[in-house]
């Protein structure tokens, strides 16, 4: 059973071209408590953020909401992404997942947030809103 806290903002996943620079929205400062991924591939810049801070020219996909699991979790630990991940696929519930050093974090459609919880509580997670 794994804890789970539903973060309060609605996400968005992005993608800029490959070699774009770090948009200046995703600068962070102190009080910041939002989360932001940014992953550099060969043909791609995507970036996870909240839907206050999508980058200018980015092309965006909208209106997800984000589980992030209670952590810190040790880099030894087997199963945690499984256990959410799977439930989810029995149910046909879309996901992106990423991780941090410290946990991971799911995001679903806000369309599906509720069947998405009902499933997760289903398999023995908790979610706390």
């Amino acid at each position: 059973m794994l804890d789970l806290d539903l973060l309060p903002e609605e996400y968005a996943v992005c993608r800029l071209p490959a070699g774009s620079p770090l948009p200046a929205s995703l600068s962070s400062g102190p009080d910041d408590k939002g989360v932001i991924s940014v992953t550099w591939g060969p043909d791609e810049l995507s970036v996870i953020c909240a839907s206050t801070r999508i980058p200018d020219g980015a092309t965006v996909e909208a209106a997800w909401r984000c589980l992030r699991v209670v952590g810190p979790l040790d880099l030894a630990l087997t199963g945690v992404l499984a256990s959410l991940v799977g439930p989810l696929a029995d149910a046909r519930v879309n996901l992106v997942a990423f991780s941090t050093y410290d946990t991971d974090y799911l995001l679903v459609p806000q369309v599906r947030l509720t069947e998405a919880i009902d499933t997760l509580t289903a398999a023995g997670h908790r979610i706390n809103p």
